[in-house]
């Protein structure tokens, strides 16, 4: 048997209880952020047909020579400046931001913010 750590399931509870709400849909997708301990994650996701419009890490290829370490905030603004760069090329503007039942502070918030300096809107 797998034992999941008490803190994750916590927040994949929370993170259920946020998706009964928050939908992508084509005019407004849904920005999504997933954060290990060594890297960041976000995803542009349009939840009607279940696609993944624009996706954009801490170990993209982009990033290579920006980042050192991806498990930091540094790191977290430089995806958010990535994904509304890749966002905005493919014309979304507006999005909902969904924190993945994460709390909005340290590497999410700054990768939030750095996505709206950027232009995205939410």
């Amino acid at each position: 048997m797998i034992r999941k750590p008490i803190a994750n399931v916590a927040r994949l509870r929370k993170h259920l209880r946020v998706r009964k709400k928050i939908k992508g849909t084509p005019e407004r997708p849904r920005l999504n952020v997933f954060r290990s301990l060594k890297q960041i994650y976000a995803q542009i996701i349009d939840d009607t047909t279940g696609t993944t419009l624009v996706a954009a890490s801490s170990i993209d290829e982009a990033l290579k020579g920006k980042i050192a370490y991806g498990g930091n905030k540094e790191a977290a603004k430089e995806v958010g400046r990535l994904i509304a760069q890749k966002a905005l090329d493919k014309g979304i503007k507006k999005v909902v931001f969904d924190r993945g039942g994460y709390i909005y502070h340290g590497r999410v918030k700054e990768l939030a913010d750095a996505a709206r300096e950027e232009g995205l809107d939410f």
